[in-house]
C-alpha cells in the first residue's frame, strides 16, 4: 500500500492572539494531528480541537518524524480507515525561509505540502524599521556553524540579515566581528517580533552590543555605515606578521597566486594548507574564494600564534588551524579536501602524498612547490608510489630567490 503523507504548515509570528484566514481556521477545526515547537502550542492551544494530538518537534528530528511515520501508516495507532492520513504544522514565519518546510522537503521529497505563510523575522524586522531590504543578504545562525556569516563579511556585503539562536547571540555576533576588523557596522536587533508585550528593537553600535543582554528568540540587521579601501590582490609579503621575523619563511605573493590558480580554488569546497607557517596562502585563499572551507596545518607550535594575529589582521574568519605533526593528526573527522596546498613536509613528502591520497575527493588536486632538484624528485616519486597523475609544471624565478616550479598532481 502506498502511504500518502500530506502537511499542512501554518507560518505564525510570536502574536499571542494570531490571526489566521478562514481557510486555515478551518483546517484547525478538523484536524486530527498537529505539530510545533512548545512556544507555538502556547500560542495556537486554545484553537485546537479538544481531541487533537500534538506532536513536538524537538531535536533529534529522526525521532519527530519516526512520530509522523506512525500517523501516516495504516497501522500505525492499531487503526484502518480512521487513521489520520494529514499533519497540521505550525512553524515560524515563512516555513521556507530556513523553516521546517525545508526540512519536510528533504526528509520526505514525496510529501504534499500546503503553506500558509506569514513574513519572516527578519521581514519583520525590516518593517518596523521602514528599511528597504531587497539589497539584504540573509544568513542563519540558528544551529549552524559560521561559515556563510563568516563569507558575507568577507565579501563585505553592505546589509546582512541574520537569525539567531541561544550560542550565536547579537552579543557573540559582535564580538566576533569587532575580532576580526569589521567594525564598520551598525546593528538593528529585535526581540520577541510580533508579541505585543515583549517586542523590543534597538539600534546600537557594536561595541555596544558586546556588553548587552539579549533575550530569545531575536535577530538582527547589519547596516554598513562604510568600508575601507579594497584590498589588493594580493597580501604585501611584509605586511604579514613573521616566524621569529623571518621574512624569508613565506610563500612570496606572486608565488602564492601562482598557487591559487593551480590550486583551481574557484570551483573547490574543500582546502587543506599543508605547513602554512605565516597562514599566508590560506589567508590569501580565504580572502579571494571565502566560499571555501579552509584547514590548515603547522608542525611549529608558533603556528598557531601566528595564524590568530595574521588571521585578524587581514580579516578573514573561519580557518580551522590545527599544529602538530601532520602525518600523526587524526584527519577522519576533517571535511575531505578536493585541493590541497604542500607548504612544507619536513622531509616526509612520499608519506604525506599518501596520507593525503586516502583523503582527497575524487575530483580533487595537490600543489606542492618545488625548490630544488631534490624536492622535485621526491614529489614526482611520491606521487607516482601513491599512483596521482602529474600534470606539467610551471617554473618560475623571483627576484634573488631560486627558481620554484609549481608542480600538481590529481586522482586522475
Amino acid at each position: 500500500m502506498v502511504i500518502q503523507r500530506k502537511f499542512i504548515i501554518i507560518g505564525t509570528d510570536d502574536n499571542r492572539t494570531p490571526f489566521f484566514p478562514p481557510e486555515v481556521l478551518e483546517h484547525i477545526r478538523h484536524g486530527k494531528v498537529f505539530s510545533g515547537g512548545v512556544r507555538h502550542k502556547e500560542i495556537v492551544g486554545n484553537l485546537l480541537p479538544n481531541d487533537a494530538e500534538w506532536i513536538s518537534i524537538t531535536v533529534p528530528l529522526d525521532n519527530v518524524f519516526s512520530q509522523y511515520e506512525k500517523v501516516f501508516s495504516s497501522d500505525g495507532y492499531g487503526q484502518t480507515d480512521t487513521v489520520p492520513r494529514q499533519i497540521i504544522v505550525f512553524a515560524s514565519g515563512d516555513p521556507l525561509f530556513f523553516g521546517f518546510a525545508n526540512t519536510v522537503k528533504r526528509k520526505l521529497p514525496d510529501a504534499e505540502i500546503k503553506l500558509y505563510p506569514s513574513f519572516n523575522s527578519l521581514q519583520t524586522l525590516a518593517h518596523r524599521l521602514v528599511m528597504p531590504y531587497d539589497d539584504m543578504r540573509t544568513v542563519s545562525l540558528t544551529g549552524r556553524p559560521w561559515i556563510e556569516f563568516d563569507r558575507a563579511l568577507i565579501e563585505r556585503a553592505p546589509k546582512i540579515g541574520i537569525l539567531t539562536d541561544r550560542e550565536h547571540t547579537p552579543a557573540t555576533i559582535a564580538a566576533r566581528m569587532l575580532e576580526y576588523g569589521y567594525d564598520r557596522y551598525t546593528m538593528y536587533v529585535g526581540e520577541h517580533l510580533g508579541n505585543p508585550e515583549k517586542e523590543r528593537i534597538r539600534h546600537m553600535t557594536l561595541q555596544e552590543a558586546t556588553q548587552d543582554g539579549f533575550e530569545h528568540p531575536n535577530n538582527l540587521l547589519l547596516c554598513a555605515t562604510s568600508f575601507p579601501e579594497a584590498r589588493p590582490f594580493g597580501i604585501p609579503d611584509e605586511q604579514f606578521a613573521h616566524l621569529d621575523g623571518r621574512t624569508r619563511m613565506i610563500t612570496k605573493a606572486p608565488i602564492r597566486l601562482l598557487t591559487l590558480q593551480a590550486l583551481e580554488l574557484n570551483h573547490r569546497r574543500v582546502f587543506w594548507d599543508i605547513g602554512f607557517c605565516t597562514g599566508s596562502v590560506s589567508i590569501e585563499a580565504r580572502l579571494q574564494f571565502p566560499h571555501l572551507t579552509v584547514v590548515s596545518f603547522e608542525v611549529r607550535a608558533e603556528g598557531e600564534e601566528l595564524m590568530n594575529i595574521n588571521s585578524r589582521r587581514f580579516g578573514t574568519p573561519g580557518i580551522t588551524a590545527i599544529t602538530g605533526d601532520f602525518l600523526q593528526t587524526a584527519t577522519d573527522t576533517l571535511p575531505r579536501p578536493d585541493a590541497v596546498f604542500i607548504g612544507g613536509h619536513g622531509g616526509h613528502l612520499p608519506e604525506m602524498l599518501m596520507k593525503i591520497k586516502e583523503a582527497l575527493q575524487p575530483d580533487g588536486c595537490i600543489v606542492f612547490n618545488s625548490v630544488s632538484a631534490d624536492s622535485k624528485k621526491a614529489f614526482m616519486e611520491g606521487a607516482g608510489a601513491a599512483g596521482l597523475i602529474l600534470h606539467p609544471s610551471v617554473r618560475i624565478a623571483l627576484n634573488d630567490y631560486n627558481p620554484i616550479e609549481i608542480m600538481k598532481a590529481t586522482l586522475s
